[in-house]
């Protein structure tokens, strides 16, 4: 009976209605290049949503998951595994100091969930503080602390206890602290919601009042981490360290995997069977995290990061000199954005008719979070096209230079 189904359906005809989709069918890609099904070429500024963060189909990656396959795919945490030490040892070479524990997962919400769970527990207090425009994800706790209406409003009600504040107010988070938060969680720069810096002394003075007031303080590393921001973790921009810190996407270069590193003190509060996945550390993902952190290390992706960060940003802020359309770029290392005074939708889909992928953050944010190792040739070439598309769409809009 299988045989009867037209494979080249689309997808939209099997899946439920979830996602916005770009009208590209990706065939494969390497490094910061990607092809389509008909060898059209594109320049990969989208990253898979910030996966790709070494770059598509790393050779390293790849052989150390054919290497796993060919010996075990399976090994429930309830045994032991040589790759899942490895992995291990490798995050925690990595880890700020204090950060001496770990648990695994499948996923950045996954990451987050555990987090809230163990400080929850810890605490002994279900009051979280979170920020305006913080974005965690889409599960139940994980959407509690995720501030955007249009997400929350179908699935209320969420967690109880949890309050909002605005992103870079240290006085309002001081404010809203009461006997009931024993939590709080903070992107150190916000992603989802446009890629919005932080003001300079603002992540360490929120580590210092957590510090003050006996609060259990998560970073959301889930997009900032693993070098993209020019540092291995974003908050070592402004000398802080979290209690809890929540990693996934690129820490094993596609393959599914969350990581939740934890205060020892906090871990230590958790009991056998009070949090657990099926399929955490699974051998397939530790040996692809494994691939993936040397490679950071060994190719000083951070260092790369910060460096043809500099350059794109600089790029950008010359297409903003020149094109009134745009009203802001912003960003660190390969975690940046550029403002539009319109909806961006037409560009993006100019982008890609012209062979360069992006992403939108809301109606009026270009996200760009590309593999580190985008070459400066390729930054150059993505900003011609970007160039050449807001010049077309200030015709269309008929804005004036």
């Amino acid at each position: 009976m299988y045989g009867d189904l037209e494979l080249n359906l689309n997808e939209d005809a099997f899946l439920i209605n979830l996602y916005q989709r770009f009208p590209v069918t990706i065939d494969r890609a390497q490094d910061a290049t990607i092809w389509d099904t008909s060898g059209k070429e594109y320049i990969d500024c989208m990253g898979g949503y910030g996966v790709a963060i070494i770059g598509h189909c790393n050779k390293d990656v790849i052989n150390a998951i054919t290497l796993q396959i060919n010996r075990l795919m399976v090994c429930h945490m309830s045994t032991y595994n040589d790759s899942r030490l490895e992995f291990l040892s490798k995050l925690k070479s990595i880890a700020p100091d204090n950060l001496g524990k770990i648990f695994f997962s499948n996923s950045g919400a996954e990451s987050i969930e555990a987090a809230l769970k163990f400080s929850r527990k810890f605490s002994q207090k279900n009051g979280v503080i979170s920020m305006y425009g913080g974005y965690h994800g889409k599960t139940f706790g994980a959407l509690s602390v995720t501030h955007n209406a249009k997400y929350r409003k179908s699935f209320n009600p969420l967690l109880d206890g949890v309050k909002f504040v605005p992103f870079g107010d240290i006085s309002s988070l001081t404010d809203a602290i009461d006997e009931s938060i024993g939590t709080v969680i903070v992107e150190p720069i916000q992603g989802e919601s446009g890629i919005i810096m932080p003001p300079e002394d603002y992540v360490k003075a929120v580590r210092e009042v957590c510090t003050e007031k006996n609060l259990v303080l998560i970073f959301d590393e889930i997009q900032t981490g693993l070098g993209r921001t020019g540092k291995m973790w974003a908050g070592q921009n402004w000398n802080a360290v979290p209690d809890i810190m929540c990693v996934a996407k690129g820490v094993a270069s596609g393959v599914p995997a969350g990581v939740t590193f934890v205060k020892e003190e906090i871990a230590n509060c958790m009991n056998v069977g009070e949090h657990s996945s099926t399929f955490a550390g699974n051998p397939i993902a530790c040996s692809a995290g494994s691939a993936t952190i040397d490679t950071i290390i060994k190719k000083d992706l951070p260092s790369r990061a910060s460096d043809t960060g500099r350059y794109f940003k600089d790029k950008l802020i010359e297409l903003k000199e020149k094109h009134p359309i745009i009203r802001d770029v912003r960003g660190m290392g390969m975690m940046l954005a550029l403002e539009s005074r319109f909806d961006v939708r037409d560009i993006l889909m100019d982008g890609i008719k012209n062979g360069l992928l992006m992403l939108y953050s809301g109606r009026t944010v270009i996200r760009l979070l590309p593999p580190l190792v985008m070459k400066k040739e390729q930054v150059s070439r993505a900003v011609e096209i970007m160039d050449d598309i807001l010049s077309e769409e200030e015709k269309r809009r008929n804005v004036q230079r």
